[in-house]
């Protein structure tokens, strides 16, 4: 005959148990295990806690069995439990893997869950909770481009000085231009935003012609210089350094980042340069226009007010760009630049040596 173990509690033992059989945030399954051990050991037998707690016999047994070789902690937690068998082999899912991240299907670039599992004989989501699992997104992909500029190193500590040690009584200026930008007018008015709707715009749309944005920010204060030209050649940038000549403190020194485009190194320009000594005009590496701070304020310029615009004339989008000017240099906020060139070069280097590994593969 089995005998049911006896349960001996303490009088901290006790006083825990009975926490956690009044407790309201206490999980149900250690309530009902507290009260279980407290009436086993108030000394009733099992099948008389059973039917005063209302439940299976063999439960009480489980329990009252585990406290008494275990303790509390043998209630509080549970027993780890082995879980079901996996019904796939690891050797199936590299071999998902492989095929994802070496091979490509047949008429198509990528794969997708359909595709990949009529190759693996296997289904949709079981495709897909293996990409999840190993952080597979066959459907997306990120650009990225490395500056060949054999004068890269040079360049870029260069700028990032400027950045972030700027010399005394100077300005440094960001300058680019916004080359073709769009007046656009839709076919057709869209509809406004309202409770449970966005606002419409139709797809297509009318072009009314286009202009260019020639844009100076001062890394010191934020502040924009700018104007719009129907045309970006040497004449138009020529014409917008001496606006930025006319608009400054004429006893600065005026440090002008640019890219590489032919218009800025034009003979023409040089030589207007050579004659405004405090003028220096520094080159961004090629193919490397995210140095460029001005790009920023190009982007934040076509989200706020160019891309959802409707515009019926060039006119009105270059008053709409210089309004918009005007309102950032009311309160302007300056970028602030943290990378350090050291930190970019490790980035490159690591890029660089991504691509010779592919390249030799």
């Amino acid at each position: 005959m089995r005998v049911a173990p006896e349960v001996l509690i303490s009088t901290e033992e006790r006083q825990q148990l009975e926490r956690f059989a009044r407790g309201r945030s206490t999980p149900a399954r250690l309530v009902q295990r507290s009260q279980i051990v407290l009436l086993a050991a108030a000394g009733k037998e099992n099948r008389e806690i059973a039917a005063e707690l209302g439940i299976a016999r063999h439960t009480v047994g489980r329990w009252r069995s585990r406290y008494a070789q275990t303790g509390l902690p043998g209630i509080e937690k549970d027993s780890p439990r082995s879980g079901r068998l996996p019904t796939l082999s690891e050797a199936v899912i590299q071999e998902v893997i492989r095929k994802t991240t070496q091979e490509t299907p047949s008429g198509a670039t990528h794969w997708s869950t359909r595709s990949m599992a009529r190759a693996m004989g296997l289904s949709a989501s079981t495709i897909r909770r293996i990409w999840r699992r190993h952080g597979l997104k066959p459907h997306r992909v990120r650009t990225f481009k490395l500056s060949n500029d054999p004068r890269f190193v040079e360049k870029l500590e260069d700028v990032i000085g400027l950045y972030l040690n700027p010399p005394e009584h100077a300005l440094v200026l960001c300058v680019d231009e916004k080359s073709q930008i769009q007046a656009l007018d839709r076919t057709q008015p869209g509809l406004p935003i309202k409770k449970g709707r966005c606002g419409t715009m139709t797809h297509d749309y009318k072009r009314n012609g286009t202009t260019t944005l020639f844009a100076a920010l001062s890394t010191l204060d934020g502040q924009v210089i700018g104007s719009c030209m129907p045309r970006h050649r040497h004449q138009e940038w020529l014409k917008f350094i001496k606006q930025i000549d006319r608009e400054t403190p004429a006893e600065k020194q005026i440090h002008l980042i640019a890219d590489n485009y032919s218009t800025h190194k034009h003979k023409r320009v040089r030589s207007w340069l050579a004659r405004h000594p405090r003028f220096h005009l520094h080159f961004t590496p090629t193919s490397a226009s995210w140095l460029n701070m001005v790009e920023r304020f190009f982007r934040d310029l076509t989200d706020k007010q160019i891309s959802r615009g409707i515009f019926r004339s060039v006119s009105e989008l270059e008053a709409t760009i210089m309004s918009a000017i005007e309102q950032h240099n009311v309160d302007p906020k300056p970028f602030i630049w943290t990378a350090k060139a050291s930190d970019i070069l490790e980035k490159v280097t690591r890029a660089r040596r991504s691509l010779d590994k592919v390249a030799s593969a």
